[in-house]
């Protein structure tokens, strides 16, 4: 997958606490809400309830 323009990471923010969001390879991750966002064909799919959460660790 082809990285995330970083102008564009700077405004996307996590549609649940509207926190930073930290870039993966396949997905966007929000550390705050222990969830991550898929990535389909380099469009980030920002919907809560699609969001897969974080496993512990």
């Amino acid at each position: 997958m082809a990285q995330l323009p970083p102008d564009l990471l700077e405004i996307l923010a996590c549609p649940k606490c509207k926190g930073p969001l930290v870039a993966e390879p396949e997905s966007l991750r929000c550390d705050a809400c222990r969830l991550r966002y898929r990535i389909d064909d380099g469009i980030p799919v920002l919907l809560i309830d699609e969001a897969t959460p974080l496993e512990n660790g």
